[in-house]
């Protein structure tokens, strides 16, 4: 298929990051080009936990109710000691954002769906058994040397390059990019069945200091093992089918003789890339950050590379907003990323006790701390999750403190209803774009007009307390613009901050808390934002790089 001559953004890798990007871009109706160097999306299992952040970036392109037929939702984990025992259980019941907080699902279907999500933007193209050969950039475009299938040379060039393309990226490795060490390296054999006859439908983590393991449920009787292998055991060795059934077994005998679809050695890591963004080549997903499988959160720091990165290169593209918006992609996302690592690595080691004693001390703390209500829902709830949260970048700061402060935020997803009495979640009603929430009017109240940058073309929704009902008869749009916070979530989120407006973000996180009684002040450091994002650059980027072949 010849390829056109420019693109507005080229995504080089079709897994789940450059997937959800190519997704989130097609919403926003950018001239797209999506390059995969493999014939088809993955068929062989590979992540399987997905989180509530992204079940709501799926939900954002609408394909949640497609992607929901095929995911377990609300799984939590059981740590069992040694004897077999469960000591701690990790089961959260909040949906804080819309969805439950751990999900499982497969990766081959997951990204069929979203190949399948494509085909709704004819200006989305998606080339499979395409590879970037080269690439050079300078200040005003990226050149592409890309080849196809049939051994064919093209040329195409973009506005900005996206590199999504994995653990190993070519990309990132020709910009001339580092990992940050942490010192973390580990082997796994991971292990996928199928047609299991155990229906737990949470993790059982086994914190055995001979061989820590974990065994995750799946979709469709699917059901994951993961052992952790010792330095002097090799992966030939490890990967015999009959150590393979042996290992199994000694966890559960009604898996030990299953159809085995994948056993893999995989080389665990905790590193994030020294730079995400060289001129117009951005890295995302595992070019930019590698983490543990510990925490499940692989995958899902990838999609939240595409939702922080979609927005703004849509921005960018369209001109609403100028082009050092995109400096604000790895100020925002390398911080969260880091802090998301170090909290699988954290609970690596609290699964791999490297004794009996630390085993016995560690299970019996969390024992105790299970008479605490505050200390038990902090383990429960999944509480030491690092919060989605950025605390600079194309955001105002609200002068609260950490614990109470919004802008920056992920804001809360509870359900709303509508003036004709439907209910559904808050970014169903809000639809795509920035939005400027306010609380009210209550009866005899009025509400001041909020001077928002007009390139920002923020709608504004009245948000009706859970406690009232709508105004009657309705006002001119309040079709549109009116919803009912009938679970109290939005109003509880706002009440610290008094009598104020929210301004969201397209990727929902909070851009400014506007004071209403005095909104001059926090909208005129909108603007100063927004007329930063076209200053000019500091320096142009003129390069050029050469991929080297596939092995």
């Amino acid at each position: 298929m010849p390829l056109k001559p420019h693109y507005s953004v080229i995504i080089i890798g079709a897994g789940p990051t450059g997937l959800m990007l190519a997704n989130i871009l097609g919403c926003e109706r950018i001239d797209t080009l999506l390059l995969e160097r493999n014939p088809r999306t993955v068929s062989e299992p590979r992540a399987v936990s997905m989180d509530d952040e992204t079940l709501r970036t799926i939900q954002g392109v609408g394909l949640a109710e497609t992607v929901l037929t095929d995911v377990i939702q609300g799984f939590g984990s059981h740590y069992l000691s040694p004897s077999g025992s469960t000591f701690a259980q990790v089961q959260p019941a909040e949906r804080e954002y819309g969805f439950p907080p751990r999900n499982a699902f497969r990766q081959p279907i997951l990204e069929s769906q979203l190949r399948e999500g494509l085909r709704h933007y004819p200006h989305v193209e998606a080339l499979f058994s395409h590879r970037l050969a080269r690439f050079q950039q300078d200040a005003d475009r990226a050149d592409l040397q890309v080849i196809g299938p049939d051994g064919v040379q093209q040329s195409t060039r973009c506005d900005y390059l996206v590199a999504c393309d994995g653990a190993r990226s070519g990309v990132r490795e020709q910009l001339g990019t580092t990992l940050e060490e942490s010192g973390f390296s580990e082997r796994w054999l991971i292990v996928d069945l199928l047609d299991t006859p155990d229906r737990f439908r949470h993790a059982r983590v086994y914190c055995d200091p001979t061989r820590p393991a974990i065994s995750l449920p799946g979709p469709n009787g699917t059901r994951r093992y993961e052992f952790m292998l010792h330095p002097a055991e090799r992966d030939d060795e490890s990967l015999r089918e009959d150590v393979v059934r042996q290992m199994i077994g000694e966890r559960s005998a009604c898996d030990r003789d299953l159809k085995i679809v994948r056993k893999v050695v995989y080389a665990f890591h905790a590193r994030v890339a020294e730079r995400w963004r060289e001129g117009r080549v951005f890295l995302a997903g595992d070019a930019a950050h590698l983490s543990p499988p510990f925490a499940g959160q692989g995958m899902n720091g990838g999609v939240r590379d595409a939702l922080n990165l979609g927005w703004k290169l849509a921005a960018v593209v369209r001109g609403d907003l100028g082009p050092r918006l995109l400096e604000s992609y790895q100020l925002e996302r390398k911080p969260h990323a880091r802090a998301v690592i170090e909290m699988a690595m954290r609970i690596g080691r609290f699964m791999r006790p490297t004794g009996a004693v630390q085993a016995f001390l560690m299970q019996n703390l969390i024992r105790v701390l299970n008479v605490f209500p505050p200390a038990r829902d902090y383990v429960m709830q999944l509480k030491f999750k690092p919060k989605p949260r950025y605390s600079a970048g194309f955001i105002v700061p609200d002068g609260a403190g950490e614990a109470l402060s919004l802008s920056g935020c992920l804001f809360v997803q509870p359900q709303v209803e509508t003036p004709d009495g439907r209910r559904m979640p808050l970014d169903d009603a809000l639809g795509r774009g920035f939005r400027l929430l306010m609380l009210g009017p209550l009866p005899g109240e009025s509400l001041p007009e909020v001077p928002l940058p007009a390139t920002l073309a923020a709608e504004r929704f009245l948000i009706v307390p859970r406690d009232y009902n709508f105004p009657y008869p309705l006002p001119a749009g309040g079709e549109r613009s009116l919803v009912r916070d009938c679970e109290g979530g939005i109003e509880s989120a706002l009440r610290p901050f008094g009598s104020c407006a929210v301004l969201l973000r397209p990727d929902r996180y909070v851009a400014a808390v506007i004071p209403l009684a005095r909104p001059e002040s926090a909208c005129a450091r909108l603007a100063e934002l927004v007329k930063a994002t076209r200053r000019p650059a500091d320096h142009e980027v003129v390069q050029s790089q050469t991929l080297p072949e596939p092995t």
